[in-house]
C-alpha cells in the first residue's frame, strides 16, 4: 500500500479533491488560496528581476509572547494558529523585521488576498487621476457609456470610489442561488461560468430607490466596475499597468497575478494574488505617502486625502461601523479613526498600516468561513498589540 503523497503530507488531501465548487471552502483554501492559476484564468503582473530574498527571523521571540484580543491572553503563535493564519510580514521603519509561515506555506509563495485587490485597484486609480486620465468627479458612463442603464448610469467616479453607490446587491457570499451566486459565475470563480461576461453582468446591476452618496455600502461589483474604468480610461490592460505603474517602482521581487472572465476582464474587486512581502511593500509606499526607492509612485495629495478624506457620516450609516467605530472609508481603503489604515479581504486578508509606529503588518489567511464579525475584532485588536510589539 502506498503512503501520502508529499502534497497530502503537506495540505492533508490529495490535489484532485480540489475543485472549482469548493476551492473556497476548508481544507481546500489552504492550497487554493495560493494557486489560484490552476482553477481560475488568470493574467501574470511580471515583478523586477528576483533579486535574493530571505525570510528574518525575528519573530521567534515575539511568537511566545502574549497579546489579549477576546479577554484573555493567550501567544501570537496560539492567535496565528486560530486565525488560521497561512503568512504574516511586518515591516519596521521601512525594513522587513519578521516573516512567519504555516508548515503549509513557504517564504515566496503568493496568495489570494481577496478584497485588498481593491485597495490595489484604486491606487491605479489613484495614478490614472495623477496622470490627468480619470477624474473622480466625473460621471462613470464618460469612460463607460453602456453603463447609462445600470445602477452606475448616474453615478460618479467617486460613488464607486468610495463605496456609495446605490447599488442594489447583497453581498450573500454563501447562498448558490443569489445574484451573487450570477456574479461568481461571470467572474469564472464558480462552476457554470462562461455564459456571461463580468462587465455584462455589471451592465445588468440595477439602482436603489435613492441618491448615491450617502450610505456606505460594501458592494464588490463597485471594484470590478473600477478595473473597467482603469482599463477605458488608460487604454491599457490592468494587468500590465499594473507591472509598470506599481510593481516595478516599488521593487516587487514576486510574480503577481490577476484572475480574468472569459473576455480577459480583471477581478479587480478580489482576484489579485501577490507574496506576503510585496503587499507589505505597496503598504509602505502609502505608509511613505506615494512614495517608493526614491520615486513618487502615486501622488502625495491623493494618498493624504485616501488616508485622512471620506464621510464619517456615510460609514457610520453603513453595517461595518461596528469594526471602526470612529473610522471611514475611503478610495476602497478603510481608516481605523486612530491614525491606522488598511486593506481587508475575506477568509482573513489583512494590510495593516500603522504611521505613528512606522510599521506595516500583512496577514494572509485561510479561514474557514468568508466572514467572521467576532474574529475580525480580534484581529483588528492583534493587529494594533502587534505594531506596538514588533
Amino acid at each position: 500500500m502506498k503512503g501520502p503523497t508529499a502534497f497530502e503530507q503537506k495540505f492533508g488531501f490529495p490535489r484532485n479533491e480540489v475543485t472549482l465548487a469548493n476551492w473556497r471552502t476548508s481544507p481546500f483554501n489552504r492550497w487554493a488560496f495560493q494557486n489560484v492559476g490552476e482553477l481560475v484564468p488568470s493574467a501574470g503582473i511580471e515583478a523586477s528581476p528576483a533579486s535574493t530574498e530571505t525570510p528574518v527571523q525575528d519573530f521567534g521571540a515575539l511568537l511566545g509572547e502574549n497579546v489579549s484580543v477576546a479577554g484573555k491572553p493567550e501567544t501570537v503563535l496560539d492567535f496565528l494558529k486560530r486565525s488560521d493564519t497561512d503568512a504574516l510580514a511586518a515591516m519596521k521603519g521601512g525594513r522587513f523585521v519578521g516573516d512567519w509561515f504555516a508548515p503549509h506555506m513557504e517564504f515566496g509563495a503568493r496568495h489570494l488576498i481577496f478584497s485588498i485587490s481593491k485597495s490595489l485597484t484604486a491606487i491605479m486609480a489613484g495614478i490614472a487621476e495623477g496622470e490627468g486620465l480619470l477624474d473622480p468627479d466625473a460621471p462613470v458612463t464618460d469612460y463607460i457609456p453602456e453603463a447609462a442603464g445600470s445602477a452606475y448610469g448616474d453615478a460618479t467616479v467617486r460613488h464607486v470610489l468610495d463605496m456609495t453607490v446605490a447599488l442594489d446587491f447583497e453581498e450573500a457570499y454563501l447562498d448558490p442561488d443569489s445574484a451573487f451566486a450570477r456574479y461568481r459565475k461571470a467572474t469564472l470563480w464558480n462552476p457554470g461560468g462562461g455564459e456571461q461576461s463580468l462587465s455584462a453582468f455589471l451592465m445588468t446591476l440595477p439602482k436603489l430607490d435613492e441618491p448615491h452618496g450617502e450610505i456606505f455600502r460594501y458592494r464588490s461589483p463597485n471594484s470590478d466596475l473600477l478595473g473597467l474604468l482603469v482599463e477605458r480610461s488608460t487604454g491599457r490592460r490592468f494587468a500590465e499597468l499594473v507591472s509598470e505603474k506599481l510593481w516595478m517602482p516599488i521593487g516587487a521581487t514576486g510574480e503577481g497575478a490577476i484572475t480574468v472572465d472569459m473576455e480577459g476582464s480583471p477581478r479587480t474587486a478580489g482576484g489579485v494574488s501577490v507574496t506576503p512581502r510585496d503587499l507589505a511593500r505597496v503598504g509602505e509606499m502609502m505608509r511613505q505617502g506615494g512614495m517608493a526607492n526614491g520615486r513618487r509612485v502615486v501622488p502625495e495629495a491623493w494618498v493624504r486625502d485616501t488616508v485622512t478624506g471620506g464621510s464619517s457620516a456615510a460609514w457610520q450609516r453603513g453595517s461595518m461601523a461596528f469594526l471602526f467605530p470612529q473610522g471611514r472609508y475611503r478610495n476602497k481603503w478603510y481608516q481605523d479613526g486612530h491614525g491606522a489604515f488598511c486593506g481587508i479581504g475575506i477568509h482573513g486578508q489583512w494590510l495593516y498600516v500603522d504611521p505613528a509606529r512606522e510599521t506595516v503588518i500583512v496577514k494572509m489567511s485561510s479561514q474557514p468561513v468568508p466572514v467572521d464579525d467576532p474574529l475580525d475584532l480580534e484581529i483588528v485588536a492583534f493587529l494594533g498589540q502587534l505594531s506596538r510589539m514588533v
